[in-house]
């Protein structure tokens, strides 16, 4: 998406959870001497630190960064609302230094950014209330098995545990007739800056080793006493998130504490497959190991 009347230069670092973009970027923005954007949907909230691998103390005092435990989980955001102020931060860092860094693993937050997103079609009220009223009697399992039914591709694209994402998902099928997943009508949005995009392809085995180690980490750094102070509020959609909602099941009894924990590192690796199938089918993406294959 390079434009002729280009004003400064976006590098965009994607990839799964625990592949090491948070590392590359900071050396890029460092190369760079510019600041960093993050486009992950979670560590943005302040509550949340261990169970999203916010980046540490040190990382952050290397590099400015924005959108990193600047919102609070009862904040409502989205991607529609990030697409603004995305674009409208990165133009500013563009302004002073002449390049940006964007990283993150959300899929939705980058293509917002990118290239904008479809104006979604209301959906019926009375849709929406029946498809919570059955998630609220039957459960999860009920909603994934819908999900996967009405709209197959965007089900193995979405967060299975987040009950959020699939009643979107379903909620637009049974409203318009149609998957989500094939709904695109507008078309990509002019943006003044250049924009490369690469993401993190670590060997599979190596990235879920990494997954099975950070979690263990998480562990013992205390997620499980960061979940229990959360748990009051694990209704809101910031909560429904894999560490927690498996951590918020053990608290209810539904799980014995050795199943939650196999849960989150088997939920964690699920969910880095999603990321990495969404990035390699993304034609502006190209693979990268280390930031020599950025090219600079």
């Amino acid at each position: 998406m390079n434009t002729n009347d280009a004003h400064g230069t976006v590098f965009v670092v994607g990839g799964p959870t625990a592949s090491g973009k948070t590392a590359l970027a900071i050396e890029l923005a460092e190369k760079l001497h510019t600041e960093i954007l993050s486009a992950d949907s979670r560590q943005c909230y302040r509550e949340m630190q261990i169970g999203v691998a916010r980046p540490a103390a040190e990382e952050l005092a290397r590099v400015p960064h924005h959108f990193i435990a600047s919102h609070s989980v009862h904040d409502s955001l989205n991607a529609g609302w990030f697409e603004n102020f995305a674009v409208q931060v990165v133009q500013d860092i563009l302004q002073r230094t002449g390049y940006a860094v964007v990283v993150g693993g959300t899929g939705l937050y980058l293509k917002a950014f990118i290239q904008g997103l479809d104006a979604i079609p209301p959906i019926d009220a009375g849709v929406r209330k029946t498809i919570k009223k059955n998630y609220e009697e039957l459960g999860l399992i009920w909603l994934q098995e819908a999900c996967r039914k009405a709209d197959p591709v965007g089900y193995q694209q979405v967060d299975q545990q987040n009950p959020a994402r699939l009643i979107r998902l379903l909620e637009f099928f049974k409203t318009h007739g149609q998957p989500l997943s094939q709904f695109h009508t507008a078309e990509k949005k002019h943006r003044p800056f250049a924009i490369r995009c690469f993401y993190t392809n670590p060997d599979r085995q190596e990235l879920y080793d990494r997954i099975n180690h950070r979690v263990d980490a998480m562990l013992n750094a205390g997620l499980e006493s960061e979940a229990r102070i959360l748990y009051p509020f694990k209704q809101l959609p910031a909560l429904q998130t894999v560490g927690y909602s498996e951590f918020f099941s053990y608290f209810d009894g539904a799980l014995d504490k050795s199943t939650c924990i196999q849960l989150i590192k088997q939920h964690t690796r699920n969910y880095a497959k999603r990321q990495l199938t969404w990035f390699r089918h993304q034609e502006a993406f190209h693979p990268i190991q280390t930031m020599e294959d950025i090219g600079l």
